[in-house]
């Protein structure tokens, strides 16, 4: 018996995720993510929204990211191993899933480990845009693993970003990347020390993977009127920035709840002062007041930034080969004839 079209599934492979990329265009691409997400932070009070669903262990975190505006539900599957590095092993992995809402079936099912590194890139030079100085043309890129180009690249593309200043304690990960940004049109330097690297720069972006407390910027290397941009945070015990930064800034997140479980807030008490970014964005709140002002968006990824990947990626499969039809669903004739169904494969 052939599956009936409703019960097959569109499934993106890391493969055709990859063909998707290239047929589009990597910065048409974030661009394109880049406004979804924005359209669905300006809709934020129509999701259901959650802390993500964690189980942590010594060696990482295995995370469920589920959200749903009430027409489409979505959720991912994502880890977080910094010691898989060493291993040979990506410290992140992902898949995700979209379903219709009135009848629960899947919608769409697909590989999430490049795409979160798009959407990540696309969140952050979205945020970029809304929060830089005036003119921002110089980022620091302090950790130079697996997002350091996306994020370079989505700067460039959304944020007006034309020159990025590469900075990792492994100087092999700066000339990877300084290698894989060549011809992006980017000035690229690579530097040898983070003081070096923020020289000059009115964006700093630090995406380290240590699990632990760490201090990627100490109080004296941030003077004023910059943007930060911490994303390496995103689990209970791990950190970048000096709390001494965190006071002296203005501090922008996604979701509060998530974020002082997770993110550099952690280090901060419970009721200090933070911006929900939807409200910058739909124009219920304040970002970027002046030019000394420290604005810092501390980034830890919401799953209604996947909602946002996942539409986009459903929206621009349609008519392409880029995904494969996958029989996920049983679905007999009789809904309740089940066991029917499974007697009349027998071979």
């Amino acid at each position: 018996m052939k599956p009936s079209d409703k019960a097959l599934v569109p499934f993106v492979s890391v493969d055709h995720m990859m063909q998707l990329i290239h047929h589009i265009g990597v910065q048409d691409m974030l661009r394109g993510l880049a406004g979804y997400i924005e359209d669905d932070f300006k809709r934020w009070e129509r999701f259901d929204k959650t802390p993500r669903i964690a189980s942590h262990s010594a060696e990482g975190v295995i995370e469920l990211m589920p959200t749903s505006d009430g027409e489409t539900y979505g959720f991912k599957y994502v880890n977080g191993h910094p010691k898989n590095m060493a291993e040979g092993l990506q410290t992140v992995t992902a898949f995700g899933l979209l379903a219709d809402v009135d009848t629960g079936y899947p919608v769409l099912l697909t590989e999430m480990t490049m795409l979160t590194a798009l959407r990540t890139a696309a969140t952050s030079a979205v945020v970029a845009r809304a929060l830089a100085p005036k003119g921002a043309k110089t980022m620091a890129m302090i950790g130079n693993g697996a997002q350091s180009e996306f994020q370079s690249i989505a700067m460039q593309a959304i944020a007006g970003v034309s020159e990025v200043r590469l900075y990792d304690i492994d100087p092999a990960a700066t000339a990877k990347c300084a290698a894989n940004l060549a011809g992006s049109g980017l000035k690229v330097t690579a530097c040898k020390t983070a003081e070096d690297a923020i020289e000059g720069a009115q964006i700093l972006t630090t995406c380290t993977a240590d699990k632990a407390y760490a201090t990627i910027l100490t109080d004296n290397m941030v003077g004023a009127g910059v943007h930060i941009n911490a994303i390496g945070g995103d689990c209970p015990g791990k950190t970048e920035i000096a709390p001494a930064i965190l006071k002296r800034g203005d501090i922008f997140v996604e979701y509060p709840p998530q974020t002082r479980i997770e993110g550099d807030i952690q280090q901060l008490a419970d009721d200090h002062p933070v911006t929900e970014i939807w409200q910058v964005l739909s124009g219920q709140a304040q970002g970027r007041t002046s030019d000394k002002q420290i604005t810092i968006f501390d980034s830890v990824g919401f799953a209604i930034e996947d909602f946002s990947a996942l539409r986009f990626v459903r929206d621009r499969i349609e008519g392409t080969p880029y995904f494969h039809p996958l029989d996920l669903l049983a679905d007999p004739n009789d809904p309740r004839d089940l066991y029917g169904m499974l007697n009349r494969a027998h071979p």
